[in-house]
């Protein structure tokens, strides 16, 4: 039991720190480097087997997430979000697992239409001087720039993911019988 608990606060730091450091760097450049992709994927491949799941449910959990991965990279073809949101919307899933999968898509999908729409009110605003040295912002004020949706991703990822086995595992363990 120990090595699942450690496992489950290991992922937990893991899966937060990749939400947040992919949010960052999508609000502030565009862009989810495939380096923090790959470590996120890495982390899980090296926790799940501690995880509790049973092998079934870690394939199915890829199968779903192969799925996603497919739909995005539609959706990115299509031009309406960026290949690293496509990329990062498939590792989350993965963390996440096929029984969330759904609840993590709506949240995205809400997420990312409340963000698009601040996003296009504050572009309809003039930039306060205080911001106009500040190239992120800048750019994330100009009307053809896009919308970093991984902000969206890691907002949904953080609301699912206390739900997962991850997190039940340890509140189980911390609940006295």
């Amino acid at each position: 039991m120990l090595i699942t608990i450690s496992a489950a606060a290991l992922a937990s730091c893991a899966f937060a720190f990749t939400m947040a450091a992919a949010a960052i760097s999508d609000l502030t450049s565009y862009k989810i480097g495939n380096g923090l992709l790959l470590v996120s994927l890495l982390a899980y491949a090296a926790l799940v087997p501690f995880a509790g799941l049973a092998f079934h449910e870690i394939g199915r959990s890829a199968a779903v997430a192969a799925v996603v991965l497919i739909a995005a990279f539609i959706v990115f073809a299509l031009g309406w979000i960026g290949g690293g949101d496509a990329k990062f919307a498939t590792v989350t899933t993965l963390w996440i697992g096929a029984e969330h999968t759904a609840d993590f898509l709506l949240y995205t999908a809400l997420f990312g239409g409340a963000f698009t729409l601040g996003l296009l009110m504050f572009r309809r605003l003039p930039l306060p001087a205080a911001f106009r040295n500040t190239p992120w912002i800048v750019r994330l004020h100009l009307a053809d720039s896009g919308v970093p949706y991984g902000v969206a991703v890691a907002m949904a990822g953080l609301v699912v993911f206390p739900h997962t086995r991850w997190i039940l595992s340890l509140i189980q363990v911390s609940t006295p019988t």
